[in-house]
């Protein structure tokens, strides 16, 4: 009798965990909308990661001093602070916002696209050297990390192109934002499309996108076409229907037939591990980005369904981690501990190259760090890159999953911005 009512106690425990784990594996609530979840995605962004420059920070944390960004605190490239992503955030969310405001004409949208506008310029004309696009500011508006990359200078253009060509700018705007378009282009077409960097690291790059790798390919073709619309001069066509029959690199394609395999062979070239999470998702939003205007901007019949093709593989490359979203338990209680950097990341040393400025990123006090940055990381951010990749391919079959994974988060509860994506997603889909 005594065992038998040990068992039933037992049984018992076992299905309240089971209860609890199926309770916590639900969404916030299962009855919203995707327009719901998505509205609520938005209030929380802008309630918390917009700072007073129009640039989205990574998350809530001390905005480094102009100190910090001159000796290269925590590191030379501004990794692991409040603001390492401000332009590649603004480029990637500026179309989704644009967006927003071509479907719902409230000025309020409009204004919040144009502040995201202001802080990419402002992004652009805040170093001495010409060309570079810096990661945001220090707490003096103009300070910044001199080492900048192509992960910040090609959304950079897709976030302005998409502002430019909406209806909201004024003419004036366009003006300004082409001239300064004019400006970078040509400064990385005399440097052979590689980023400049600044300060202690004046005449370095870093990247650039005229390799053989999709997002090398997707962005540099991107960027032609996009510059030829801005500025009106034949050059930039000239050049871009060049670029799309030469064969970069070593691997004998034609950027067209890199565009029409997809992003899939660029993790095969980088030798990520495909059976771990897909945390490399979010960097190949852009460039999913980029491929479809090109397919939707293309005249000949050939070349657009090769570029469709690149968007169809790109989806399928995207799927398995967009179901990685079921994974992240909205009340979860890990420690968010990069909002004090200056503690996770105590150790400092001077820094004359970039490898040792990437050495000292990774000497971070794991137990001061906790774990729930990459817990974010893993099963929101890039779950929700990998919608807008699915999203931004255009088949109809996907768009309940889409929308279920927008549906999953409570968004008040995040740390880190990167919940943008859920947006970019949202508003890459047709409107219903």
């Amino acid at each position: 009798m005594k065992t038998t009512a040990i068992s039933l106690i037992m049984l018992i425990f076992v299905l309240l965990l089971t209860l609890m784990a199926s309770a916590r594996a639900e969404p916030v609530n299962s009855q919203r909308t995707a327009s719901q979840a998505v509205e609520e995605a938005h209030k929380a962004l802008w309630s918390k990661f917009i700072d007073k420059h129009g640039i989205i920070l990574d998350f809530i944390g001390e905005i480094p001093a102009p100190g910090d960004c001159a000796t290269g605190r925590p590191n030379a490239i501004g990794w692991f602070c409040p603001i390492e992503n401000g332009p590649m955030f603004n480029g990637l969310y500026l179309p989704a916002v644009c967006e927003r405001a071509r479907r719902s004409g409230d000025p309020a949208d409009k204004d919040q696209a144009r502040r995201l506008a202001q802080g990419l310029i402002k992004c652009a004309s805040v170093s001495d050297v010409p060309g570079m696009i810096v990661r945001g500011m220090a707490t003096d508006g103009k300070s910044h990390y001199p080492l900048g990359s192509d992960d910040q200078t090609h959304p950079w253009f897709l976030g302005l192109y998409a502002y430019w060509k909406s209806n909201i700018p004024s003419d004036a705007e366009k003006k300004e934002i082409a001239a300064k378009v004019k400006e970078v282009a040509e400064v990385l077409e005399s440097k052979g499309w590689l980023c400049p960097c600044d300060g202690s690291f004046k005449g370095n790059f870093r990247g650039g996108f005229k390799g053989d790798h999709f997002r090398d390919v997707a962005r540099y073709l991107f960027m032609l076409k996009a510059v030829h619309d801005m500025t009106g001069n034949p050059v930039w066509m000239e050049r871009y229907q060049k670029a799309l029959t030469e064969r970069p690199g070593k691997r004998g394609m034609t950027r067209i037939e890199i565009c029409a395999a997809g992003y899939g062979p660029d993790i095969e070239l980088l030798k990520w591990n495909r059976k771990s999470v897909q945390h490399w998702n979010w960097i190949f939003v852009g460039s999913q980005a980029s491929l479809k205007h090109l397919m939707e901007t293309e005249a000949d019949a050939g070349i657009k369904a090769q570029f469709q093709a690149g968007l169809t593989a790109g989806c399928r490359e995207a799927l398995p981690g967009l179901a990685a979203f079921e994974k992240f338990d909205n009340n979860d209680t890990r420690l968010f501990g990069t909002a004090d950097w200056r503690a996770v990341y105590p150790q400092w040393f001077p820094q004359k190259t970039q490898a040792e400025a990437m050495r000292l990123s990774e000497l971070a006090d794991k137990k001061k760090k906790g774990e729930r940055s990459d817990y974010e990381h893993n099963f929101v951010d890039s779950p929700l890159a990998a919608a807008a990749i699915v999203a931004l391919a255009g088949d109809p079959a996907y768009r309940d999953i889409v929308k279920k994974a927008i549906c999953h988060y409570d968004y008040q509860k995040l740390y880190s911005a990167r919940f943008f994506f859920a947006e970019c997603a949202y508003y890459a889909c047709p409107a219903e």
